[in-house]
């Protein structure tokens, strides 16, 4: 499915190689036809608009967005409740999904960051890549309704992931991420608080239960933050490059 790769580009941090390769990517989605006509239509215009404005401008507006903003953060086990001792541990195991599907991530990014997500979920048959995005579809989901409250163009990339998994969302874990803060970036007070570290709780039943079950779904719930040491540099994404080398287009 290389409608996911374009995805999984579109979530990366702005460059100079996305911006040139924005007419391929926009050729790929048409070649593909797995998007809707107006699921299509967002999408292109989101490449138009990165590959339009200014480039320093789009980074800015990609760290505001995904970098500051935590109810936006890229990293999937940011949107999962609670703290959690077995947060190293989650990202192993989902390391080893992607071992075990063959996949060796080129990037020195938390395995966990959505756009790595969707490059490993692009390696796999379509029906696996389905069901693999349709695992965290409640979280795609919140961020696509905060990403639609700002006005964002990104919107449209979470609106063609949610249409493409046809997974019956988690309305309970859904309505748990609505009912989070979601603060613009420049609300210093807000985002202290959001940042703000929770209790640790010790004892039995502290540990998440779920640790070491095979499901995404359970690793996505096991986890809020990345381990201490492991946190990405801002913008510092995989940087998603299409060349003209067959070997390596999109």
């Amino acid at each position: 499915m290389k409608t996911l790769k374009v995805l999984s580009a579109l979530l990366t941090y702005p460059t100079d190689d996305l911006v040139s390769a924005a007419a391929e990517l926009k050729a790929v989605l048409a070649r593909e036809a797995l998007l809707r006509p107006k699921q299509l239509a967002a999408v292109a215009a989101l490449i138009d608009d990165i590959a339009g404005r200014d480039l320093f401008d789009a980074q800015e507006r990609y760290i505001m967005l995904f970098d500051r903003t935590r109810s936006l953060s890229l990293h999937l086990f940011e949107h999962v409740h609670g703290e959690s001792r077995d947060r190293g541990q989650a990202m192993v195991d989902l390391i080893k999904v992607y071992e075990d599907g063959g996949y060796s991530p080129t990037t020195a990014e938390l395995p966990d960051f959505l756009p790595l997500f969707l490059e490993y979920a692009a390696t796999r048959p379509p029906a696996e890549a389905i069901e693999l995005i349709g695992q965290p579809g409640h979280v795609l989901a919140a961020m696509k309704e905060r990403l639609a409250k700002r006005g964002s163009p990104y919107e449209a990339v979470f609106a063609a992931l949610v249409a493409l998994a046809k997974a019956k969302l988690d309305e309970a874990a859904l309505a748990a991420l609505r009912a989070e803060p979601d603060p613009e970036p420049d609300d210093l007070e807000a985002l202290d608080a959001a940042w703000e570290d929770e209790e640790v709780t010790f004892g039995p039943g502290a540990a998440t239960a779920a640790c070491g079950v095979d499901s995404l779904t359970s690793k996505l719930r096991q986890a809020r933050r990345p381990a201490p040491g492991l946190e990405p540099t801002p913008g510092a994404g995989p940087r998603t490059v299409v060349t003209t080398s067959p070997a390596n287009r999109v």
